[in-house]
């Protein structure tokens, strides 16, 4: 080896100790960044402050002769190792969901993440996109959704929206829902004019919003909003279908309970995750499963059935439009059985010779009716 290139060598091993030590030292700033993060209305991931610096960091690099493209790829993974390192060290499970405290969506998620080992701050969003979003993008380490509700069935958006994601289901929860007429004083009914609330509980109360007849229906965001508004508006002759939670969060007196048209009325909540998480297989299992079937005779069925063929019981079936392809379907499948049990493994083996496409949405313990709520949280 020539005396030129060891001495090359050796500088660039300086430079590479010197690039280590600027990393343990930003890593160094990063920990003192998290202590004061620590108030949890500070989120971890501030987006505007990125751009800023990766702008920053591509003109830098460009001013010194190196690729922008590059050096801005390399901080990437830094500022992505910085949220993780942030998060790790507060201990701390954010949760995004869809609405504002006491909606039914916080409620099942209070209830969901009681068995956290770790301090849980819930972080409401506007729309279930924004809270995917959320998640995708570090600043929560969970996201909650509704997907079904034991009445109105499907809740398509959810699925639609899985389907865009590279995220993992990693627990459900069943939460009773139970609808009641809020106001602000025991106000009798004849003197309410205007009634608001989610689509969804508006429609579960059909039966009674008609029997009232005289009232003016007005559709918000969420049961909670709705629940706010009136508490914000300090009339009289306005009310919301909200939950009891929320009449006490905000204020409202309940003028009728239990008005749904179907009393045992359940919504299924999904807990979703960046990554899967690992199986405890002392509980039940359930796996969620996205599949695409060849557009020909007996196709599906021949798929379904290898799932008998191994005896997977299974528990749900939902279809939905193929993007880009008018009038053929994707599947959503719920199966029992979690990845961790070899005749699951099979079943999936043989199912995807039936495919075009088959992807696992998530393995995570069952929610049985009636049973305790397992924290996917508590698990991991």
């Amino acid at each position: 080896m020539s005396d030129r290139l060891q001495s090359l060598r050796e500088r660039l091993d300086l430079v590479d100790r010197r690039v280590v030590e600027a990393l343990a030292e930003r890593q160094r700033l990063v920990e003192e960044v998290a202590t004061l993060k620590a108030d949890p209305q500070l989120l971890l991931r501030d987006a505007a402050r990125e751009r800023e610096l990766l702008t920053k960091i591509s003109s830098l690099a460009e001013a010194e002769g190196v690729d922008g493209y590059f050096v801005e790829s390399l901080y990437r993974s830094i500022l992505e190792h910085s949220v993780r390192f942030q998060a790790a060290s507060q201990r701390l499970l954010r949760v995004a969901y869809q609405g504002v405290e006491a909606s039914y969506s916080h409620a099942a998620g209070r209830k969901h993440f009681a068995a956290s080992p770790q301090e849980v701050q819930f972080v409401g969003r506007k729309s279930f996109a924004a809270a995917l979003d959320a998640l995708a993008g570090h600043e929560t380490e969970r996201a909650f959704l509704p997907i079904e509700n034991s009445v109105a069935g499907s809740i398509t958006e959810t699925y639609d929206l899985l389907q865009r994601t590279d995220l993992h289901i990693v627990g459900e929860e069943l939460y009773r829902v139970e609808h009641c007429l809020l106001a602000l004083d025991a106000v009798p009914l004849e003197r309410i004019r205007r009634i608001g609330s989610h689509p969804q509980a508006l429609a579960q109360c059909g039966n009674f919003l008609q029997s009232l007849g005289h009232c003016r229906i007005e559709v918000e965001a969420d049961t909670a909003s709705a629940a706010m508004l009136v508490a914000e508006a300090g009339d009289l002759s306005r009310a919301a279908i909200a939950s009891e939670e929320a009449a006490t969060h905000y204020g409202l007196h309940v003028v009728r309970r239990d008005i749904a048209n179907e009393k045992e009325n359940f919504t299924r909540f999904i807990a979703v995750a960046r990554e899967p998480q690992p199986a405890d297989p002392r509980l039940p299992h359930k796996t969620s499963l996205l599949l695409t079937i060849a557009h020909h005779e007996g196709a599906l069925t021949r798929g379904l059935e290898t799932l008998t063929r191994h005896g997977v019981n299974l528990t749900k079936l939902e279809s939905r439009p193929l993007p880009g392809r008018p009038w053929q379907y994707l599947f959503y499948l719920d199966h029992e059985g979690g990845l961790h049990e070899e005749h699951v493994v099979r079943a999936h083996a043989e199912l995807a010779t039936h495919a075009e496409a088959l992807r696992v949405l998530g393995s995570y313990p069952q929610n049985l009716p009636g049973a305790k709520t397992v924290s996917p949280a508590a698990i991991s």
